[in-house]
């Protein structure tokens, strides 16, 4: 890695830890160490208490939140809360439900990246195959029973290696139960449609729905 790289990493660093602070949760690990430590918003007034938030600010907010967590666009969020709109169910349950079935959402929580960027970099570089298929859409929807999992030629490549042998399970959550994952194989398995009381991201999904129907 040269200079250049490494200034570019740090400086999207920074601006991870910066967002982090103006929502008020963590989006990656260097994030949480730096929150720890500066529990507060960024700015010279971050110390200082806030006036009370609009409505429409805390609904924001909360949908900004949300969109974070899963590092996508605001016209991929329009189109996934139109098609939890039309499904079957709780909006904001059937929201939450159809992001985490994204592939680099299921890489990330399968234990193959640390970060939901790095997931989606994995995608992006053909790493990550899907029943025997490259699929280069980090937003490929992962359908029930479909295997996802790293290429043969991939495989011994320094990040997979690492991932392999659990180095990033200090900073994920569990594996959750809709999937099954052989780490070791870097497999993972979607062996059911997620419940959103199942899905580790912060998030009054309620909210969000009000957002969008204001």
């Amino acid at each position: 890695m040269n200079w250049k790289d490494i200034v570019a990493n740090n400086t999207r660093a920074r601006r991870k830890v910066r967002i982090s602070r103006a929502l008020g949760i963590a989006l990656t690990p260097k994030a949480e160490k730096y929150m720890e430590r500066r529990p507060y918003a960024p700015g010279q007034h971050g110390r200082a208490r806030r006036k009370q938030d609009s409505d429409y600010a805390v609904r924001l907010r909360e949908k900004q939140r949300l969109r974070a967590q899963y590092g996508i666009r605001e016209a991929q969020m329009t189109r996934a809360f139109e098609e939890a709109k039309r499904t079957k169910g709780l909006t904001g349950e059937n929201l939450v439900e159809l992001l985490e079935m994204r592939l680099d959402a299921l890489v990330l929580r399968a234990g193959f990246a640390r970060t939901i960027a790095q997931a989606r970099q994995l995608v992006v570089h053909r790493h990550i195959m899907v029943d025997g298929a490259r699929v280069d859409r980090p937003s490929f929807r992962v359908s029930e029973g479909q295997l996802i999992h790293v290429h043969s030629r991939s495989e011994v490549m320094a990040p997979f290696q690492v991932a392999a042998a659990g180095a990033h399970r200090d900073v994920l959550p569990q594996v959750p139960p809709y999937l099954d994952v052989q780490l070791e194989k870097l497999q993972a398995r979607l062996v059911r449609r997620p419940k959103r009381s199942e899905v580790p991201v912060t998030c009054e999904e309620q909210l969000v729905v009000e957002y969008y129907a204001r």
